[in-house]
C-alpha cells in the first residue's frame, strides 16, 4: 500500500472509529509497533509496571512513540494525568479513560510506528510542558544519547525532552548500548533509566556513570 493510501485509509478508520492497531498494522501490511510488542513482550510489561511506581498524582506527561510506551500508557487507566502523545496506539485506550485529559499531536503519519512526526507536531509540543517525558528509541548509548531510524523522529524526542522537566527512558535490554540508527537525540545531564533484569551490572554502571538513575524491572 502506498504512502498517500495508507493515510487515506487511516483518516477513514478513524472516522469510523475503527482504531484497532493489529488490525491496521495488516491492512497496511508493515510491522508497527502492535506487532513489536510481541518480542520481548514479558519484559516491556514489567518494565511498564515498574514505570508506574514513578507517578505522582496529576502529573502531566508527555508519552512518545513505541511499543513500551504503549505497554506503560495502557496501565494508565484509573489514573488522573494531562497527557500529551503522538502515540495513535494509545488513542483507543486513553480516550475512554475519564479522568486522562488527552492531547495528540498532529502531524505526518509514520505508519511503522503508527506515530505522528514533522513539523505540525514540532509546533504543536513546542506550546506545552510536562513533568515527565516516557520516552523509548531503537537504541541507546550513554554518551550518545538516543538513535532512531529518522531525523524527524529524533527531531521531536529532543524537543519532548525539552519541555520535560523529568526525563525516563524505557528500554529493554537488548537496546542498551546498540547504536545502529543514524540519528541521534542527546540526553540531559540527569534521566531515569527503566529496563528488565537481563541487563547487566555492567550495563547498569555504564549508565549510571552517564547519569541515568537506574531501574531494573522484574518480570
Amino acid at each position: 500500500m502506498r504512502s498517500k493510501e495508507r493515510r487515506s485509509f487511516l483518516l477513514e478508520a478513524l472516522r469510523g472509529g475503527a482504531v484497532d492497531v493489529e488490525d491496521l498494522a495488516r491492512r497496511f501490511e508493515v510491522s508497527a509497533s502492535s506487532q513489536r510488542q510481541a518480542i520481548n513482550g514479558a519484559e516491556k510489561e514489567a518494565i511498564a509496571r515498574a514505570a508506574i511506581g514513578l507517578l505522582a498524582d496529576d502529573d502531566a506527561l508527555i508519552l512518545d512513540a513505541g511499543s513500551t510506551v504503549s505497554a506503560f500508557g495502557r496501565l494508565l487507566k484509573g489514573r488522573r494525568h494531562r497527557v500529551v502523545t503522538n502515540n495513535l496506539s494509545l488513542v483507543p485506550v486513553l480516550a475512554e479513560a475519564a479522568d486522562i485529559d488527552l492531547t495528540m499531536l498532529g502531524g505526518a503519519l509514520r505508519a511503522t510506528s503508527m506515530s505522528t512526526v514533522g513539523p505540525l507536531a514540532m509546533d504543536a509540543m513546542g506550546r506545552m510542558t510536562a513533568d515527565k517525558l516516557f520516552t523509548s528509541a531503537d537504541g541507546i548509548v550513554a554518551d550518545r544519547g538516543l538513535c532512531e531510524a529518522s531525523l524527524d523522529q529524533v527531531a521531536l524526542k529532543a524537543l519532548m525532552m525539552r519541555q520535560a522537566r523529568e526525563i525516563v527512558v524505557l528500554a529493554d535490554a537488548t537496546k542498551l548500548s546498540r547504536g545502529d540508527q543514524a540519528f541521534w537525540a542527546p540526553l540531559p545531564n540527569r534521566w531515569i533509566l527503566v529496563t528488565d533484569r537481563r541487563a547487566t551490572a555492567e550495563q547498569c554502571e555504564i549508565f549510571a556513570a552517564a547519569g541515568a538513575r537506574v531501574i531494573r524491572a522484574e518480570a
